[in-house]
């Protein structure tokens, strides 16, 4: 039995994968499979992309069907740092045309912590223990 966070966009997922790529040197995609010109979503859009992120597996697709939903902050990817120059500069790039839900900052339980929302609605807390 394999478990696996299973991301869902809408038409974003490309972008997204591509934006994660820049942000995480740990973040690689491993298997890509598109819509094509026959299939119920727009060509190009993710049909299934399977993602190893530091030991971790995504499993992200572009929902052929629009949802009246989307992420929600309750699911957020939670990444542990060694360095907090890393854990900052994530943080910049990840909350850019996002939301900012906790700073990053010392709250006591991590001596640095920051929790946001990206440009695609995905959920993060950064944590440098």
């Amino acid at each position: 039995m394999k478990v696996s966070t299973h991301l869902m966009f809408q038409g974003q997922a490309s972008a997204a994968l591509e934006f994660y790529t820049q942000v995480f040197p740990g973040f690689e995609v491993i298997a890509r499979q598109d819509y094509g010109e026959s299939d119920l979503a727009p060509p190009g859009t993710v049909q299934l992309a399977t993602v190893s992120f530091n030991g971790a597996t995504l499993q992200v697709i572009d929902s052929p069907v629009p949802h009246d939903f989307d992420f929600t902050p309750s699911l957020s990817l939670f990444v542990d740092f060694d360095d907090t120059a890393a854990l900052e500069t994530a943080f910049v790039s990840l909350s850019e045309g996002g939301e900012t839900m906790m700073p990053v900052d010392n709250y006591g339980f991590s001596r640095a912590f920051g929790w946001c929302k990206d440009r695609f609605g995905l959920s993060w807390q950064l944590n440098c223990a």
